[in-house]
């Protein structure tokens, strides 16, 4: 026997449809949940149920105190190992923008391990948001010692090309770039941040940059949406030399 849909993938489904057919566009704003609970004859509490199946698809996104809207079609990001920005697939639309904050702290709680520094230590964030119009693509934290950050980066700025070329100026040659990659529910912050449901999963990475010393001189923790990420690393091997005589 065929067992019957429940009202909330029921609703979904005729939600969906109407996305897919164009009579909700994409960046509209749907009605609000009492009508549509209204319209479908079900509870609040069961079209809630119904929107959440189509936030996790990424299809519908919440905006605190401004209701439901329908997403624009996602563009995939590809994080490149060794790199520090995510990059998306070429696309005619509009570029991807990065937008930047700068901020000078001391090292506190987790950035002391991270950084191998000392409680206190002066340290420069630059808080990094990749965005396309209004659909947020990624966030990205990197932390640099303040001996090493560049004074003359303005508190915002949306040129993370810029900010890249005087961060390498200052920073000696790197020895070791080591990177973890994990997947994890998302924090409060980066579902309302990323605009996405806190039932999608996110592609966390943290990547620490070390010189000929050991002295970490950069680290970065970077976080994408676990419905567009992929993560692709190339190794490249040296041609097997053969020794004289062999």
């Amino acid at each position: 026997m065929r067992s019957v849909p429940s009202l909330r993938h029921t609703i979904a489904d005729d939600i969906r449809n109407k996305i897919s057919t164009g009579r909700f566009k994409a960046g509209e704003r749907l009605p609000s949940e009492a009508q549509l609970a209204s319209n479908y004859k079900v509870s609040t509490a069961t079209l809630r149920s119904a929107l959440a199946v189509l936030h996790g698809e990424g299809l519908v996104e919440k905006i605190h105190g401004k209701g439901n809207f329908i997403r624009y079609p996602l563009r995939r990001i590809t994080y490149v190992g060794g790199g520090l920005t995510p990059r998306t697939e070429p696309s005619a639309e509009s570029a991807l923008c990065v937008s930047i904050r700068a901020t000078n702290l001391q090292a506190h709680g987790q950035l002391i391990g991270l950084l191998g520094v000392s409680a206190s230590s002066p340290l420069t964030e630059f808080h990094c948001l990749s965005h396309q119009g209004n659909a947020v693509h990624s966030l990205a934290r990197i932390y640099v010692p303040r001996d090493l950050s560049p004074t003359d980066v303005p508190a915002e700025s949306h040129s993370y090309e810029g900010v890249e070329a005087k961060l390498a100026k200052l920073r000696p040659p790197l020895a070791e770039v080591r990177e973890r990659i994990s997947a994890r529910p998302p924090t409060q912050e980066e579902t309302t941040t990323l605009r996405i449901s806190s039932a999608l999963a996110v592609l966390a990475i943290t990547r620490v940059a070390s010189d000929h010393t050991g002295r970490v001189v950069e680290a970065a923790h970077l976080v994408l949406p676990g419905d567009r990420a992929d993560a692709l690393f190339t190794t490249h091997y040296m041609p097997h030399q053969r020794t004289s005589g062999q």
